[in-house]
């Protein structure tokens, strides 16, 4: 089964609260790498750092999940706007923002965050919150260029993973590493849990 590798970022357009050119081609190349890596992207379905992610994506031939806050088509291109070209599915959560960041980040193996402001906060806090793999794009601005600030602040151990990098290959690379890392050591724990109830069977 394949990977699912969130990209949170800002849904602003370029110049708009700092949404920079640097991070709309970070974005682009991380989407790219996701989808070399053969994983699935999954973002929040709107402009912006998560857009650029799905542009890269598809670029290189990769699928792309949308989950998005509208709870149909009509909705999510009317109300919210929202592009549908760069998607291979959409999920319509009809939840709003704040709903629809719980089902993106659930919806992951993994999340990197990229730029952002309260959104990509709110994303980052679930994910963290959690305990998931979190690659922090260093560079791109916004919430994450804090990210260490944040989780001083929060003072909270939770047993996620964070990842720093100012290469997308490298971050997207260290990422799935991590994943299959949890994965393995995910698959030993019940291989002893299985083989214990075996022998207390007997």
């Amino acid at each position: 089964m394949k990977l699912r590798i969130g990209v949170m970022g800002s849904g602003l357009e370029r110049g708009e609260y700092n949404v920079t050119k640097k991070a709309l081609r970070l974005a682009y190349q991380v989407g790219m790498e996701i989808a070399r890596h053969n994983c699935i992207l999954v973002n929040g379905a709107c402009h912006g750092i998560p857009y650029e992610s799905s542009k890269g994506a598809k670029e290189a031939d990769g699928f792309v999940m949308g989950v998005s806050p509208a709870e149909n088509l009509r909705e999510h291109v009317t109300h919210y706007k929202f592009p549908t070209d760069t998607y291979d599915l959409i999920v319509y959560t009809g939840f709003g923002f704040k709903g629809r960041n719980v089902v993106n980040v659930s919806n992951c193996d993994a999340v990197i965050i990229i730029g952002g402001h309260v959104g990509t906060l709110n994303e980052f806090s679930i994910a963290y919150d959690e305990g998931m793999v979190v690659g922090i794009m260093q560079g791109s601005g916004g919430i994450a260029d804090f990210v260490d600030d944040i989780i001083k602040i929060a003072s909270k151990k939770t047993g996620a993973r964070l990842i720093y990098d100012k290469d997308p290959h490298e971050l997207v690379r260290k990422v799935i590493t991590e994943i299959m890392k949890r994965e393995e050591v995910g698959e030993k724990l019940i291989k002893r849990a299985n083989h214990h109830t075996c022998v207390k069977c007997r």
